[in-house]
């Protein structure tokens, strides 16, 4: 086949309808890729004044106010507008909310289409993530997570980034690799939902902590410390819970860990590095003014670690930091002289980790 009949055949292909749902900086970040891409394009925001200024002067100036927004994305508050006819449904509304917003959009919801959430986040009711609120409220077998190393502002301003499409389902992998990916934004694939979601949510915890240590002035060799045995924290966590060990070190793990612990453009670290600075932690969510997941998700994931008998010292501090009054300078203090247990989770076996335990070298 010639090279001019392949184009005629790329050209003839239908345009792909994407529907995005919520209007923060990721989601609409999300929505201009998409639309570079050619893609019919409309995202459903709740305030009016906010859908009038993406369409009127292509920039979200709530979340995104320095970005250009492709003009081919369609911004209402319609959500059966939004919906008509999207073959694929980015949900990109924090955690909070996630649940009764997708109740909102099930009227127009279909087995077709492919359900994607972009949420970082965990809904306290039962500990689900939210693939797991998506296939509860919709049933549907086209349900795909996208995480990894992604700051909303530098993927608007079209820095290359990566980031993982994880799902069970070949058809979600593909679509949305196809729907998404272009030269500055790499999809990568995994079929394990659950680690690459759980690894989403989880590095938000460390990205507190990551803040807290850079403002009490701590050194590179705490730091590092800091975001390894995070890696380790989060992974025995998830892998207790059945994802993939591996998982954690790609780009939804340790990629993700990295760049939230490292960088102030991350939310969870500048509130982090307020109570580090001596603030509340009300005067650090104000001074914020978005969400920041990692923050309930402190208090979720120490709990749930505690039901069910998961070693967690890092999440524990934090919780004694963010909602018992503890401060972040005692609170490090304390992790350091807690358990020296192996360098690498499941390297060492059980029967190791056992024995050290029997013998007194790891005090817990």
């Amino acid at each position: 086949m010639s090279d001019s009949s392949l184009q005629d055949q790329s050209s003839q292909e239908p345009r792909l309808k994407v529907a995005v749902l919520g209007g923060g900086s990721f989601g609409t970040a999300l929505a201009s890729i998409a639309a570079d891409n050619g893609a019919r394009v409309r995202q459903w925001l709740r305030d009016p004044q906010l859908a009038e200024q993406i369409n009127r002067e292509h920039r979200n100036g709530r979340y995104l106010p320095d970005y250009a927004i492709n003009p081919a994305v369609s911004a209402s508050v319609d959500m059966a507008w939004v919906l008509e006819d999207a073959a694929l449904v980015l949900v990109a509304i924090p955690s909070k909310a996630f649940r009764d917003v997708v109740r909102q959009a099930l009227p127009w919801i279909n087995d077709r289409q492919i359900l994607l959430t972009t949420t970082k986040g965990i809904q306290e009711d039962g500990f689900k993530l939210m693939s797991q609120i998506l296939e509860e409220e919709t049933g549907s077998t086209h349900i795909g997570v996208l995480s990894g190393p992604n700051l909303a502002s530098e993927v608007a301003d079209k820095q290359l980034t990566a980031t993982v499409i994880a799902s069970d389902d070949p058809l979600t992998r593909s679509r949305v690799q196809k729907a998404l990916g272009c030269d500055y934004f790499r999809v990568y694939a995994s079929n394990d939902r659950y680690g690459v979601e759980l690894g989403g949510a989880l590095k938000n915890i460390y990205a507190i902590a990551a803040g807290m240590a850079a403002a009490l002035g701590m050194g590179e060799n705490t730091r590092s410390m800091l975001m390894t045995r995070a890696l380790a924290e989060m992974s025995r966590f998830a892998v207790e819970l059945g994802a993939n060990p591996m998982t954690f070190l790609g780009l939804a793990g340790v990629g993700d860990l990295i760049v939230t612990c490292s960088s102030k453009l991350s939310r969870n670290y500048r509130v982090g590095y307020a109570l580090g600075e001596g603030r509340t932690l009300q005067e650090a969510v104000d001074a914020l003014g978005q969400v920041a997941e990692g923050i309930n998700t402190v208090r979720l994931v120490r709990d749930k670690a505690n039901r069910e008998g998961i070693y967690m010292p890092l999440a524990e501090g934090l919780y004694q930091v963010l909602f018992e009054g503890a401060s972040p300078r005692g609170m490090a203090k304390m992790l350091m002289l807690n358990e020296q247990s192996s360098d690498v989770e499941f390297v060492l076996s059980r029967q190791a980790v056992s024995q050290a335990h029997q013998e007194g070298d790891i005090h817990g």
